[in-house]
């Protein structure tokens, strides 16, 4: 194993902390350019207290339980690397674990846009083959390992767990 690498086989990690700061500042523009911008001129220009009342509340609570569901969906990722497969949980009403076998991987994708570039972070996207996810229109990832900050490091070792499980399919297909 890679030396100074946090993550070891058989152990479940998470992605890094610094994923909680970016779901944050999507947060934070979010509210800046989809709410702010239109409700400032509202609360301006409506002059009945009631409908400022009758839309600031309902607002503010949307608001304050996306904060919340926010951090519970960062929790509840989790990732982890067996000898013979990678495993993802999510989600925080609808739980969803993906379990996929180093074998039926055929292509390892990294994927950084600014804000992930600026933290060190990357999203990890593995596909496998024969994968049509919910539709057959879907091309997408199986599993996507996103705030991942030794990124390039955990690719190497989901490639050698690839490598390793391929070579002994070929020695076992050149036995027979």
């Amino acid at each position: 194993m890679k030396e100074n690498f946090k993550i070891k086989i058989g152990e479940e990690f998470k992605p890094s902390t610094k994923l909680k700061k970016i779901y944050r500042i999507y947060l934070l523009s979010l509210i800046i350019i989809g709410v702010l911008s239109w409700y400032i001129p509202f609360m301006i220009f409506v002059p009945l207290l009631e409908v400022k009342i009758g839309i600031s509340i309902p607002l503010w609570l949307i608001i304050i339980f996306i904060i919340y569901w926010v951090e519970k969906l960062y929790e509840s990722i989790s990732y982890k690397l067996t000898e013979d497969e990678i495993i993802m949980k999510r989600g925080v009403w609808f739980k969803k674990k993906s379990i996929v076998p180093y074998l039926k991987i055929t292509n390892i994708d990294i994927t950084q846009g600014p804000l992930l570039r600026k933290f060190g972070l990357a999203n990890i996207n593995i596909q496998t083959a024969g994968y049509s996810g919910y539709s057959h229109s879907y091309t997408g990832a199986e599993i996507k390992l996103v705030g991942i900050e030794e990124f390039e490091k955990l690719e190497e070792l989901i490639m050698e767990f690839v490598k390793k499980k391929q070579q002994i399919i070929k020695k076992t297909s050149e036995r027979e």
